[in-house]
């Protein structure tokens, strides 16, 4: 099935810049990891530095770049904020056609030399 853009946009390259946007702000395992937390329920981000084992302030960049992507929003609570799936259902939905898209492709973009594994060695 293509990739499909029907919102109005000034230039015609436009649809894809914003998916190319969209997959950037994917394109992180913490970002996953994160994204796939919060499909579980809201979380503050205490509560997602514990799980992840990360600094409080990589979690926080992390969270501003999906909050900046609108894949998620937050709300005050008491002096924390917690934090949701903007579309929980669109998003669940995109990260299993990405888990069906790597098991027809066995993999392969892990040995891919740009984006693989190893790339960034």
């Amino acid at each position: 099935m293509a990739m499909i853009f029907t919102h109005a946009v000034d230039a015609p390259e436009a649809p894809l810049t914003a998916a190319a946007c969209l997959f950037h702000g994917f394109s992180d395992r913490s970002r996953l990891v994160i994204l796939q937390h919060l499909l579980l329920g809201e979380h503050r981000v205490v509560e997602l530095t514990e799980h992840l084992g990360l600094a409080q302030s990589t979690v926080s960049k992390h969270l501003a770049c999906l909050r900046d992507c609108g894949l998620i929003t937050s709300r005050p609570e008491g002096r924390a904020s917690v934090f949701s799936v903007t579309h929980p259902e669109a998003t669940t939905a995109l990260l299993a056609a990405a888990e069906q898209l790597l098991d027809l492709t066995g993999f392969a973009v892990t040995l891919c030399p740009n984006h693989g594994v190893t790339a960034h060695d």
